[in-house]
């Protein structure tokens, strides 16, 4: 009881296996996802003092050249292998009888590691009642599923987004899920109507994707969308209602307290925005001091409840997250009257222009309303004379439309639509925009990409 053991493979049932193994043998479960390479798995390794790994032989490379750099880790045994040592084999050899190890509330059960967004990944820290308790929070509230549902979707198991919504929640209601190893949005519709799914966990961007280009009867099984991962644009929202009928439900989790702690469901959804304190949890917005902020301020959002951070080894950053028993989630969030919470910005996202604060967010939510933005992420770049610029990275839905005259038709439509001082000045279109393979924008690399290309201070 108590060793670390990394599991590594897609979503299939042998990895949701595995994960229950190691909660009833009474080890803690290290997730990884798919396609680390070498490097992030060496971190994952000595940052959590692995001592076991359960790894699908299709990945073993990279595990095995990470292996290399991690004194820690004494065995790896391999499934989806008709070799003699792999798992299979060894269970074969077993009887099907097992003694749950007696593990308490506080047991450690998992240690989950950040996606990456704001650089390399943070191990948190969860015990077994975390585990519960976001099994009794967010669907018991939100979903109210029952035992006909199938769940499905598209964020890894290793992600607690994915381990939640495709693991926990459908085995806690007695409900089905539907596990794909490449369930990407084109071929989402295609599972979700095999299936006949009527839960599915994705990311804004794949909701787009399917709203631009799945067929109706394809989705026509489901009856509720969670999404979550990063902030839900009205665009997107507006655009899955249009295709499905279905208002999507926003949801603000994060690694830190295990899964989604803002909802709203149902005629309880405002569109635009992300919801309120689901049971189990409470939030407010607070000033860098942490005094609470009138409602319509914008400020840092502060959330506690059934589950909370613990960094993995790291005081100096359990110290900043966690502030006289409130967790600092690093989002910046506006509160109305009615205790709906209205996201602004990450707060690394909040651009600080010529003495104005922009939130980055509402400039690509407003850029994706225009007709020819397929995708687009906001960041300030150094500038001498403002400060910060607001820039933005535009993946246009026709790339031959790219040139000035389109520049100057985004500009000229976010001036029309928000207040003019919150247009981006520089626009640069790319093909692709860089993400964590949970499908989050790392707008970080491209705010370092602007510091390096920024002219030397005169």
């Amino acid at each position: 009881p108590g060793n670390r053991v990394l599991l590594r493979s897609a979503n299939n049932p042998t990895m949701v296996a595995c994960w229950l193994a190691v909660f009833k043998a009474g080890g803690v479960a290290v997730g990884t996802m798919p396609l680390y390479r070498a490097r992030e798995l060496s971190h994952i390794l000595n940052k959590a003092q692995v001592r076991f790994a359960l790894c699908d032989v299709r990945l073993a490379d990279e595990l095995k050249a990470a292996g290399a750099q991690a004194l820690s880790l004494e065995q790896t045994v391999y499934f989806n292998s008709d070799a003699s040592d792999s798992l299979e084999a060894r269970m074969a050899r077993q009887s099907g009888e097992f003694r749950n190890c007696d593990t308490a509330l506080d047991d450690v059960a998992l240690i989950a590691f950040t996606s990456g967004t704001t650089g390399p990944a943070k191990g948190t820290v969860h015990f077994h009642r975390d585990v519960m308790a976001i099994c009794d929070c967010f669907p018991r509230s939100m979903l109210q599923p029952s035992a006909d549902d199938i769940f499905c979707g598209s964020p890894p198991l290793a992600f607690t987004f994915g381990l939640g919504g495709l693991a926990l929640f459908p085995f806690r209601f007695g409900a089905s899920t539907a596990l794909a190893e490449k369930p990407t949005p084109d071929v989402l519709p295609q599972i979700i109507s095999d299936h006949r799914a009527t839960v599915i966990f994705t990311a804004p961007t794949a909701y787009r994707m399917m709203a631009d280009n799945a067929e109706a009867k394809h989705l026509a099984s489901l009856r509720k969308g969670v999404s979550a991962g990063e902030h839900l644009p009205l665009a997107i929202f507006d655009a899955w209602q249009r295709k499905t009928g279905i208002k999507l439900i926003d949801g603000l989790g994060s690694t830190e307290m295990l899964h989604i702690f803002i909802s709203a469901a149902g005629e309880g959804i405002r569109p635009g925005a992300t919801g309120r304190a689901i049971p189990g949890y409470e939030a407010r917005v607070v000033d860098e001091q942490g005094k609470p902020l009138p409602p319509g301020e914008p400020g840092r959002l502060a959330v506690r409840g059934a589950t909370g951070c613990r960094y993995l080894a790291d005081p100096e950053r359990q110290r900043k997250y966690v502030q006289d028993g409130w967790n600092i989630t690093g989002d910046t969030y506006k509160m109305d009257a009615d205790g709906y919470f209205w996201y602004q910005a990450r707060s690394d996202d909040m651009i600080i222009s010529a003495g104005y604060n922009i939130s980055g967010p509402e400039v690509e939510g407003t850029l994706l309303e225009h007709h020819k933005v397929k995708e687009c992420a906001v960041v300030g770049a150094p500038d001498a004379e403002r400060g910060m610029l607001v820039k933005a990275f535009v993946v246009l839905r026709k790339p031959e439309d790219a040139g000035s005259a389109t520049v100057k038709e985004l500009q000229d439509y976010v001036k029309g639509q928000i207040a003019p001082y919150k247009y981006p000045r520089v626009v640069e279109f790319v093909d692709t925009l860089p993400r964590t393979e949970t499908g989050k924008v790392q707008r970080f690399k491209l705010r370092e990409q602007e510091r390096r290309e920024a002219p030397p201070p005169r």
